[in-house]
This record gives structure tokens, C-alpha cells and sequence, in this order.
């Protein structure tokens, strides 16, 4: 039996300090394909390291990303909300993403296979994956969960170099159904490998057992599964 370990892994984005967290397990010395996970919100929770240890058990690296910064976590909806908007459709979104990736493949815990890396998120954190992507950032997949499918429109100019995966609720009020359309054209345009698979009933955060809001945020069991099935498949492809 193999044993997850979750380390702190502290690095920079310019003059500050960040702090992920980095998952894996203890039973392979070869280099690993690694994931950058882009948490939802509310950033680096007790939650997102469970669904980090879901994935470094398949034999997966993942660092979880900090995206506000070494001691901002946000204690409240509000505080989320605040943070948040300072980074999302920011150059800050995808700098912070790019700043993980580099820490993950240059840690020193565990060896990491620097072609073999994929970039996921929860809720924002799917928006942050899906920038990376669209940045041109050297990855192999993108995986957006229950996130949201606007672009900043800063790398209209850039090549997708990466598959992608959107895991979608059909009933997520949270994110606006116009910007499926919007999505599949944009993925069209770019002639990539991508795929858009949307959940019948499914609302925000079906990923997350926490959430119990009824028909707004709420975890669906069977829809996670699924999610989670799909993404893994397109890792054995890719990765």
C-alpha cells in the first residue's frame, strides 16, 4: 500500500511569496506526470487537498496552487469573492499558474516529468486552467470542473498547445449557459483537441462534498465519478 504525502511548497511570483500545497505518493522513485490544480475560491482548503489526493493516487504529482499569496486565505464567500477578482481575467491569473507550474516541475521532493504536465481547476479555478491553455502555456491537458468559460481575451494571438477537457453542469446557474456557444466556437476556431461534456442536472461545484446549496452549488456523487472518469481517461492519453 502506498502512502499520500501533502507537503507545503513555498515559491515566488515576482517579489512575493506563495504557499501550494504539494500531493503524491511514496511509492515510485521514477520521474511522474505532474498536475497543477487550480483550487475553486476559497484556495488552498482541507477540500482541495482531498481532491488532490483523488488524483496523486493514480499516480499523479499535483501541487495546488496558491493564487492570492502566501497567508491570504480567505475566511468568508466575501473574502473569496474580493481575492478573486483581483486575479481573474487579470495578467495575474495566468503569471500565478505559470509560477505552480515551474515550482512543480523544479521541486526537489519528488521527481516530476517536466513534458508529461496537465493543468486543472474547481469553480475559478477551471477559469485559471482554462487561461493557462489559452496563454500557449507547454502543457499537455487542460481541465476545467464546474468552471466558468469566458476568456480575458489577453492571448487571442496564441496557439493552444494543449487537449481540453470541460466538465460541465447542464443545470449550473453559476455559469451562463451562452457561454457554452461561445466556448465551442472559440475551441473550433483554434482546430485543437478539445471536449465539452455537460451533466444533466447537474449545478456548481457537483464536484465538491461540501456544497449544499439545492440548485445553485451542490455535490452530485454520481456526476463526480464521471468527471473525474473523463479526466483520467484523457491523462492516459496524453500523459
Amino acid at each position: 500500500m502506498s502512502t499520500v504525502i501533502t507537503s507545503s511548497c513555498v515559491y515566488r511570483v515576482g517579489q512575493d511569496s506563495f504557499e501550494g500545497k504539494l500531493v503524491y505518493t511514496d511509492n515510485n522513485s521514477s520521474p511522474r506526470p505532474g498536475v497543477v490544480m487550480a483550487p475553486n475560491w476559497m484556495g488552498v482548503t482541507s477540500t482541495a487537498i482531498k481532491q488532490a489526493e483523488k488524483i496523486a493516487a493514480e499516480g499523479y504529482v499535483v501541487l495546488i496552487a496558491d493564487l492570492y499569496g502566501q497567508g491570504k486565505r480567505p475566511a468568508s464567500g466575501d473574502d473569496a469573492g474580493k481575492y478573486m477578482m483581483e486575479v481573474k481575467d487579470t495578467p495575474a491569473e495566468v503569471e500565478r499558474m505559470n509560477a505552480a507550474l515551474v515550482a512543480l516541475v523544479n521541486q526537489k521532493e519528488v521527481a516530476v516529468s517536466a513534458s508529461k504536465i496537465a493543468a486543472i481547476g474547481f469553480c475559478f479555478g477551471g477559469h485559471c486552467a482554462l487561461e493557462l491553455a489559452r496563454s500557449g502555456a507547454d502543457i499537455k491537458a487542460a481541465v476545467s470542473f464546474h468552471g466558468t468559460l469566458d476568456t480575458s481575451g489577453l492571448y487571442e494571438d496564441k496557439e493552444l498547445k494543449s487537449a481540453v477537457l470541460v466538465l460541465d453542469g447542464a443545470a449550473d446557474p453559476l455559469v451562463p449557459r451562452e457561454q457554452l456557444a461561445a466556448f465551442s466556437h472559440e475551441m473550433t476556431t483554434k482546430n485543437i483537441d478539445w471536449q465539452l461534456i455537460s451533466y444533466a442536472g447537474a449545478v456548481h461545484s457537483f464536484t465538491d462534498p461540501t456544497a449544499n446549496v439545492e440548485g445553485v452549488s451542490q455535490y452530485n456523487a454520481d456526476v463526480s465519478r464521471r468527471a473525474f472518469k473523463s479526466m483520467f481517461a484523457l491523462f492516459t492519453e496524453v500523459l
